[in-house]
């Protein structure tokens, strides 16, 4: 039985040797004697001859790689990125790609994070300190189309790129906030100033309202309509003076004259 099982196994091991197997996610590149060959192996299994055929499978999947740079802005500030980029080796060119630059490491130290950090220099130059800021995303768009076109001529796709960090050096920082502080505070200025300014006007406009109102009551008031006041407003019965001598009744046209205001001529 022991003898079985291991014949079984040698069996298998060399059976093996004639396939392949690429999985998911993967192209295999097919090398002879050591030589690159055209035909790049799916997924699936394939047919080898041992010792003269090797295979180098390399992942097509979408791959993801954090990159930290320094650039110069346009106004000689230092900027600091934290750049996360999505990226695949293109399949159609996977044997192109292992032959002219190696396997996932050597593409990433070779061409990947040098070109990040020189299309990021190139940018950051195009643009002020502020201006990175207000205009972040033509900043990223910017750096998504320059890094695609020259990954592409290593045969590598840019899926994304987000800038997800960027910030300056902290005495840059500091002015910005000293900066803000005091727009802050010129606004304040300024509303307090105009508050001001709307508070006198009503006051004035108030002040005309109140001496209009008094000229039109100088020009409408009249002893007739203080009379007719009066009548409205009487009960019918006269007032009694009682004197020294008798007891008589109160005129009524005296009384009316007597309630009659009188308004200085300044008024």
């Amino acid at each position: 039985m022991f003898q079985l099982v291991a014949g079984l196994i040698l069996c298998t091991a060399f059976l093996c040797c004639f396939f392949a197997i690429v999985n998911v996610g993967e192209r295999g590149v097919l090398m002879q004697f050591g030589k690159v060959q055209p035909q790049i192996l799916d997924e699936g299994i394939h047919p080898i001859i041992p010792i003269v055929q090797t295979v180098k499978k390399l992942s097509v999947r979408l791959q993801k790689q954090e990159i930290s740079a320094e650039a110069s802005s346009k106004d000689l500030q230092e900027v600091f990125t934290d750049v996360a980029l999505n990226w695949h080796i293109i399949p159609e060119q996977a044997n192109v790609i292992f032959q002219q630059i190696g396997d996932r490491l050597a593409i990433i130290d070779r061409i990947i994070d040098p070109a990040v950090e020189e299309v990021l220099k190139a940018v950051m130059a195009e643009y002020t300190a502020e201006e990175i800021i207000t205009k972040r995303g033509y900043v990223k768009n910017e750096v998504d189309t320059l890094l695609t076109s020259r990954l592409a001529d290593y045969h590598i796709a840019v899926d994304d790129i987000s800038l997800v960090h960027v910030h300056f050096s902290q005495r840059f920082s500091d002015a910005v906030e000293a900066k803000q502080i005091a727009e802050q505070e010129a606004k304040r200025a300024d509303f307090i100033a105009l508050k001001a300014i709307k508070e006198a006007e009503a006051k004035v406009n108030l002040a005309r309202g109140e001496g209009e109102s008094q000229r039109i009551l100088r020009e409408t008031l009249s002893p007739e309509l203080l009379q007719k006041q009066v009548i409205d407003k009487w009960n019918g019965n006269l007032p009694l003076i009682v004197g020294e001598s008798n007891t008589k009744l109160l005129d009524i046209n005296r009384l009316i004259e007597s309630n009659i205001p009188t308004f200085s001529s300044s008024k």
